[in-house]
């Protein structure tokens, strides 16, 4: 059946062998761009300023199966964004293709 196959729709929204950064992702549409990612097959870290919803969405994910890691931010503080680059940049070996910057303070991220 060619390109109609339901294989090939499955392939072509893959993200295998992709990295994600979503910014608060413990929650809400965070929480569901990360588990949408990760279903995909990407892999992604997220961050939150809350440790403990955190803690709870990264055991769920783990349970599903899901490559997802995650650190306590407050992407507010650019001592906080420096250190999360930091970390997302070692984590994926300085390659990052998805960028989701789920926060409703406005930021430079400079």
């Amino acid at each position: 059946m060619g390109e109609t196959d339901s294989s090939s729709k499955s392939n072509r929204w893959s993200l295998q062998g992709m990295t994600a950064l979503v910014t608060g992702g413990s929650k809400g549409i965070g929480y569901a761009i990360v588990k949408e990612l990760a279903e995909l097959g990407a892999t992604v870290h997220t961050c939150s300023r809350n440790q403990t919803e955190l803690n709870e969405s990264l055991n769920e994910w783990t349970t599903k199966g899901y490559r997802v890691t995650g650190s306590v931010c407050d992407i507010t503080s650019r001592v906080n964004r420096e250190e999360l680059i930091a970390t997302v940049s070692s984590q994926f070996n300085g390659k990052l293709n998805i960028l989701v910057s789920n926060s409703f303070n406005s930021i430079a991220w400079s």
